[in-house]
Order: C-alpha cells, then sequence, then structure tokens
C-alpha cells in the first residue's frame, strides 16, 4: 500500500512537471509567433519583403509593421547617403601613369531597391560600382593630357561624375557628389613639371623685372616731358606778361600823347609865343630880288 502510494505521488508530480513544461513551450512559441508578427524599418532605409523565399514588389516604409509569422521575411536596404574612397589607376592620353584618388557620395533610390535585392543583391557597392568607378575613370582620364589634368581638375572630376551616372542611374544608384582627392604621377613626370615651373617662374621673373625697367624709364621720360612743358609754359606765361606790361606801357604813353594833343590849341601856342617873346622886333629889308630878308642885320 505505501509502494502504491508513493507510485501515485510519483505520477503526479511528473505530469504537473509535464503540464509545466508544455505550458512554457507553448508560450515561448507564442512570444516567439507574437514578435515574428511585427518588424520595424529604421527611417532611412526600405523594408523589402521576402515571402517563402519570393521577393515582394511591395515594401514597407519606416515604422513599425505587421508581418505572416515564420514566413515572411524583412530585408532592410540602406537608402541613405554613402561615402567610398577609391584607389584607382589610369593612363592619361598622352600616356602617362596617373594614380588618383577618389571620393563618392551616393545613395540607393527608394524606388530601386526591391529590384536592386532581387537582381544583384546588397552588395552593389562591389559588384556595380567599383567596377564602373575605374572604367569611367580611365575612359575620362584619357582623353586629357597629363598637365591638363592637373590644371582642369574640376572638369575631369565633373566628367567622370557624369560617367558614373550614366552607368550607375538605371540601377537607382544616384551619385551624389564626386571629388578627386589626389593625383600621383611618376617621379620623372613630376621632375619635368618642377624644371617647367622653374623656368616659367624665371620668364615671369625677367619679364618683370624688364617691365619695371619699361615704368622707370616711362616714369623718368614723363617726368621730363612735364618739367619741360613746365618751364615752356613758365616761359609763355613769363612772355606774356612782358608783352602785357609793353602793351600797358605803349597803351599809357599814347594815351597820354592823345590828351597832350586834344590839349595843345591855337591859343595856348601864341601864348606860348609870347612868352618865349624878348621884346625885339624882327629886321626886314627887301633885296633888289624882291625877297625879304628877316634879320638881316644878324
Amino acid at each position: 500500500m505505501g509502494f502504491f502510494t508513493r507510485e501515485l505521488k510519483n505520477g503526479s508530480t511528473e505530469v504537473r512537471v509535464g503540464r509545466i513544461v508544455g505550458v512554457s513551450i507553448a508560450g515561448l512559441v507564442g512570444l516567439i509567433t507574437l514578435f515574428s508578427s511585427f518588424t520595424k524599418v529604421n527611417t532611412g532605409y526600405t523594408g523589402v519583403r521576402v515571402i517563402l523565399g519570393a521577393v515582394q514588389e511591395s515594401t514597407f516604409e519606416p515604422g513599425f509593421h505587421l508581418m505572416t509569422p515564420y514566413v515572411e521575411t524583412v530585408v532592410k536596404v540602406d537608402n541613405k547617403v554613402r561615402k567610398i574612397e577609391v584607389n584607382a589607376a589610369s593612363t592619361s592620353k598622352d600616356l602617362q601613369a596617373v594614380s588618383s584618388t577618389l571620393a563618392i557620395n551616393y545613395h540607393l533610390s527608394k524606388e530601386k531597391s526591391v529590384d536592386m535585392f532581387k537582381s544583384v543583391g546588397l552588395a552593389y557597392e562591389d559588384t556595380l560600382l567599383q567596377p564602373a568607378i575605374q572604367e569611367a575613370t580611365k575612359s575620362i582620364m584619357a582623353q586629357y593630357k597629363a598637365e591638363e589634368l592637373i590644371k582642369n581638375r574640376a572638369e575631369v572630376s565633373v566628367a567622370i561624375m557624369d560617367e558614373i551616372s550614366r552607368k550607375m542611374n538605371g540601377y537607382g544608384i544616384m551619385v551624389d557628389e564626386f571629388n578627386i582627392t589626389n593625383f600621383d604621377f611618376s617621379q620623372a613626370f613630376n621632375d619635368a613639371i618642377e624644371q617647367k615651373l622653374v623656368a616659367e617662374q624665371n620668364k615671369i621673373k625677367a619679364a618683370t623685372e624688364n617691365e619695371q625697367r619699361v615704368a622707370a624709364a616711362e616714369a623718368d621720360a614723363a617726368e621730363a616731358k612735364a618739367r619741360a612743358e613746365g618751364e615752356t609754359e613758365s616761359a609763355r606765361i613769363k612772355a606774356e606778361g612782358e608783352a602785357a606790361a609793353i602793351r600797358a606801357k605803349a597803351d599809357a604813353e599814347a594815351e597820354a600823347n592823345e590828351k597832350i594833343r586834344k590839349s595843345i590849341t591855337n591859343e595856348l601856342i601864341d601864348y606860348n609865343r609870347i612868352e618865349k617873346w624878348n621884346g625885339e622886333l624882327p629886321n626886314v629889308m627887301s633885296g633888289s630880288d624882291g625877297n625879304v630878308i628877316v634879320n638881316a642885320t644878324k
């Protein structure tokens, strides 16, 4: 009887334990199912839906979404702007080896997220973008001479960016910004460029010194001309002053003479004669020829 009682007790314990385990498993499965029924898509991502391995055309926007547990998964595709740096080797138009460092900002458009995931996957940067950058860089670099690449870096950057965009826009890869951060050429070419720069600097220096000498000579000539013109002007002014003085003196004398002339009258002449007469009458006699002789006695 005691043994049977112990068996019943042991059996009841096992049943309870079994029930607890079963409930726990059911609860765990329920929780897993519950959590599998929700998904969150963060800002800057597109939720690509995959049901039983088949990619769906409809997508999830950023936020919380219900989904079918166990049969549906959501792949988050990044649509934010991303930056990569690429080292590219190419050859210029004049066959100079060119090593360049390129910085690219790009993003995958939301509208192309499903197509990209279906056709390429998430490794599209290595599969599509990197080869396109290398190809576009080689193509554009080959259109410029090495010196032109240095002088026209901005123009070359725009050309490469346009070429990459032309290749990638169809996939939804949008190039936002492109920059050539560094050019590197062979040591021989760098030495040649340095020598050319030195020669150009010497040429500019010589031209500048020559311009300075010409400017100094022109300044001296202008100063001499100004001095001569000043002396000429001074002489002219002096001559005009002297002529004016002579004219003024002549005018004054003429005016005085005119006044004197106007002041002489017959009465004045008679008066002067009377004033000068000494009181003696002239001796007058008549010659045999009938002429009159005055003061014949003197």
